[in-house]
C-alpha cells in the first residue's frame, strides 16, 4: 500500500542547484537566478498554463532583474562622487591658496552659467557677485547682459520688381536667458548676424524699389518681429532693426535722375503756363477798363514814362496833345 502510495505522488522538481546558484552567485545574476528560481516554482505549481504565458513570466522576470542591475545614467556616478570628494580635500589641504580659485566675482551686468562636471548646476546662473566653484570639476562661462550692435554687411538684393539694389543695416540685441544662451547654441552672436543677412534678404525680396525707398520704418518692424521670434529659442532678444542705406547701380541712379527732370521740367512748363493764363486774363481785365476811360490810358502812359525816366537819366519829350493844338489854331 505504501508503495502505491509513493508510486502516485508526483515527483517534486530539485531546487537544490537553483538555491545554491542564488547563495554562491551575486549583482546581476543572482538576481536573474532568484527569478528563474520562482519562475520554475510558477512553472511547476500552475503546469496547465498556456506556454505564452509562462514565456512572457520569465521575460518580465528577466528584464525586472537587469533594470534593476543597471545603474541609472541620470545619476552623477561613483566615478563623480570620488573627484568631487578629492577635488574638496585638495582644497581643504590647500587653504588659503585654494581660495583664490574658489572665489570668482562677476559684473552687475553679467551672469555665470556653471557647469560640474559637464553637466549644468541647479539653480540656473549665478551673479552679479560673488559665486564659488570647485576647481577640476566645475567651469563656468561669463555672459554678457548688455545690448550689443552690429551691422549687417550690404547685401545684393533683387527686388520684387526686377531692381539689384545692395541694402545694409544694423541690428541691437541682448541676452535675455544666460542659460539658454549657452547649452542651446555654440555662438549666439556669429548665429545672430548669419539670420539677421538671411532675413533683410527674405524680407526685401518681397518688396519692389519704390516700397524699399519709402517703407524703411515697416520693413525694420518686420525685420525685428522676425528675428526676435527667431532667436527666442537661442535666449536672445532682438530689440531693434534698423535699415541704414539703399545704394543702387550707378545706371539705374542715372536714369531716375532724368526722369525726376524731367518730371521738374513737366512741372515748370505746367506752373508757366497757368500764370501766363492768368496774366492774360489780367490784362484782358485790364484793357477793357481803359477801353471805357481814355483817362485811364493817359494816365498809365505817364505811370510808363516816369518808370523809363526813374531807371537812366534821359530826356523824354512830351508831345503836345492834339486837343489842345485845337484849341489854339481857332
Amino acid at each position: 500500500m505504501q508503495e502505491q502510495e509513493a508510486f502516485n505522488t508526483p515527483e517534486q522538481p530539485a531546487r537544490t542547484p537553483l538555491r545554491e546558484l542564488t547563495k554562491v552567485t551575486t549583482g546581476p545574476r543572482a538576481q536573474f537566478s532568484s527569478t528563474l528560481h520562482s519562475s520554475s516554482s510558477h512553472i511547476t505549481s500552475s503546469r496547465r498554463q498556456p506556454y505564452s504565458s509562462l514565456k512572457a513570466s520569465l521575460r518580465k522576470g528577466f528584464h525586472s532583474s537587469v533594470k534593476s542591475a543597471t545603474p541609472d545614467p541620470e545619476g552623477p556616478g561613483i566615478a563623480a562622487f570620488l573627484l568631487t570628494a578629492l577635488s574638496f580635500l585638495l582644497i581643504v589641504i590647500t587653504v588659503p591658496f585654494s581660495l583664490c580659485l574658489c572665489i570668482k566675482v562677476v559684473a552687475e551686468y553679467e551672469r555665470a552659467v556653471i557647469f560640474r562636471l559637464g553637466r549644468l548646476r541647479k539653480g540656473g546662473s549665478k551673479g552679479p557677485g560673488i559665486f564659488t566653484v570647485i576647481p577640476c570639476i566645475d567651469t563656468y562661462r561669463c555672459v554678457d547682459l548688455r545690448t550689443v550692435s552690429f551691422d549687417v554687411p550690404p547685401q545684393e538684393i533683387l527686388s520684387r520688381d526686377s531692381v539689384t539694389v545692395a541694402v545694409d543695416g544694423v541690428v541691437y540685441y541682448r541676452v535675455s536667458n544666460p542659460t539658454i544662451c549657452i547649452s542651446n547654441v555654440e555662438n549666439f552672436s556669429h548665429s545672430t548676424r548669419l539670420l539677421a543677412a538671411t532675413t533683410l534678404r527674405n524680407v526685401l525680396g518681397t518688396k519692389n524699389l519704390a516700397e524699399i525707398l519709402s517703407e524703411r520704418e515697416t520693413i525694420s518692424h518686420t525685420m525685428q518681429s522676425s528675428l526676435d521670434e527667431a532667436t527666442d529659442p537661442w535666449g536672445v532678444k532682438v530689440e531693434r532693426v534698423e535699415i541704414k542705406d539703399v545704394r543702387l547701380p550707378v545706371q539705374l541712379q542715372r536714369a531716375m535722375a532724368a526722369e525726376a527732370e524731367a518730371a521738374r521740367e513737366a512741372r515748370a512748363k505746367v506752373i508757366a503756363a497757368e500764370g501766363e493764363q492768368k496774366a492774360s486774363r489780367a490784362l484782358k481785365e485790364a484793357a477793357d477798363v481803359i477801353q471805357e476811360s481814355p483817362s485811364a490810358l493817359q494816365l498809365r502812359y505817364l505811370q510808363t514814362l516816369t518808370g523809363i525816366s526813374a531807371e537812366k537819366n534821359s530826356t523824354i519829350i512830351f508831345p503836345l496833345p492834339i486837343d489842345l493844338i485845337k484849341s489854339f489854331m481857332k
